[in-house]
């Protein structure tokens, strides 16, 4: 490529790519201009537009920090543009459900009204899980989810290699050049196993949550409560750290993250096998289920075994929960997010649903329902009947028992 080319691709003037080359801004050149050059020749484009001084990048090149410019060899710099049109005909998609595919997917949409060739054969992909049935509605959500769990995956894959490969060739005094090489040779091994792991452990999960999903629909229909379209029955509970603000004040942010990745880990490995983690929200876990017996037992079990400092508190309620994009929303939902913050650490708050539920299961005998009285919560008009739950003594089975559903 010829440096007029390449200072297109980078967006500057061939003298200015020229003069970053002299000052060694740009150590992947050797004497043509590759794509981990322009590549390393792009970021410093950024850099210089972020205000930092040649003085600075010279410093960031020969210690390796800037030296991900050999990942534009990896990846095709420039692909094919297919207008927009020509790829909805070439698909069969309109152009505005490609636009909002493209867009769910985290990609944005197509710039300039033109599509990469890459796009257009996952479009096609697309296209023919349409045409075998698949509903266009659930279709869009799923994309989404693909979307913000690939993203979610990709950026753990750059800042784990960050921190683990890239700064400790750095602290090893490793040139930019060295560095980059060795970050090279491990990048070029590793990616392409990322494709069949990805691939099997999706499999495995799939296969997971079919045989729940089955379960979940003959037990609703033995029960008779099944939901309407695109609402179901679930459990749903909350748990956080208690103190956690006071922790992270007393002993700083790391001893505070630490904990909390530890908590959450520890709540994952855990759940029972009717219950996953949907999302964590600072030092919140929030957890769905499909038996509310099995969920409340898990919790007080789990507050047994995390007495330590900053205490852990859950929730659980039994409700209807409307899912979107793999997550679940709904009123139900913001009653189990309201009841966890009225719990001390230590405590399982449940309402009076799970209260029944576990009644109706038949565990009363190794739980204990205190009831606590009807509570306002935040942002609801009507009081929601709350009890604290504890592990039942032998001794005390007259109070194991929750009260008769009404």
């Amino acid at each position: 490529m010829t440096l007029a080319e390449a200072a297109a691709r980078v967006g500057v003037a061939p003298a200015t790519l020229r003069a970053w080359r002299r000052r060694g801004l740009i150590p992947q050149y050797r004497g043509e201009w590759t794509p981990a050059a322009i590549g390393e020749a792009r970021v410093v484009a950024r850099m210089r537009a972020r205000g930092h001084t040649f003085e600075e990048l010279a410093r960031a090149t020969r210690d390796g920090r800037l030296a991900y410019g050999f990942l534009q060899d990896l990846f095709p710099l420039e692909q094919e543009r297919i207008p927009l049109e020509l790829a909805a005909a070439q698909t069969g998609l309109d152009a505005a459900l490609i636009v909002r595919i493209l867009s769910g997917l985290g990609l944005g949409p197509p710039p300039a009204d033109w599509v990469s060739a890459d796009e257009v054969q996952l479009l096609r992909d697309i296209a023919r899980v349409l045409e075998a049935g698949f509903p266009l509605v659930a279709l869009l959500q799923l994309i989404r989810v693909y979307g913000q769990a690939i993203a979610r995956i990709a950026d753990a894959e750059v800042r784990l290699f960050h921190l683990y490969v890239h700064e400790p060739l750095m602290r090893a005094g490793h040139t930019g050049v060295e560095t980059a090489e060795r970050m090279d040779r491990l990048t070029r091994l590793a990616l392409p196993l990322s494709t069949p792991i990805l691939g099997a452990i999706h499999q495995r999960y799939l296969q997971h949550f079919v045989e729940q999903d089955v379960v979940g629909h003959m037990e609703a229909d033995l029960e008779g409560t099944e939901s309407d379209l695109g609402r179901m029955r679930v459990a749903i509970a909350f748990a956080d750290l208690a103190g956690y603000t006071q922790l992270t004040e007393e002993e700083g942010e790391l001893t505070a993250v630490d904990a909390v990745e530890r908590f959450v880990e520890a709540v994952e490995h855990s759940l029972p096998e009717n219950a996953r983690v949907i999302k964590t929200i600072g030092d919140e876990a929030m957890v769905i289920g499909t038996d509310a017996a099995s969920l409340t037992e898990w919790a007080v079990a789990f507050l047994e075994a995390h007495p330590e400092r900053p205490r852990p508190r859950i929730a659980v309620h039994d409700g209807a929960a409307l899912y979107r994009d793999g997550d679940y929303y709904g009123r139900d939902v913001n009653i189990a997010a309201r009841v966890v913050a009225r719990a001390a650490g230590g405590e399982v708050l449940v309402t009076s649903p799970v209260a029944d539920h576990v009644h109706h299961a038949g565990h009363p005998a190794r739980l204990r329902f205190e009831a606590i009285g009807e509570v306002r919560l935040k942002g609801f008009q009507a009081p929601i009947e709350l009890f604290l739950v504890t592990r039942a003594r032998r001794s005390s089975r007259a109070a194991n028992r929750p009260r008769e559903p009404r």
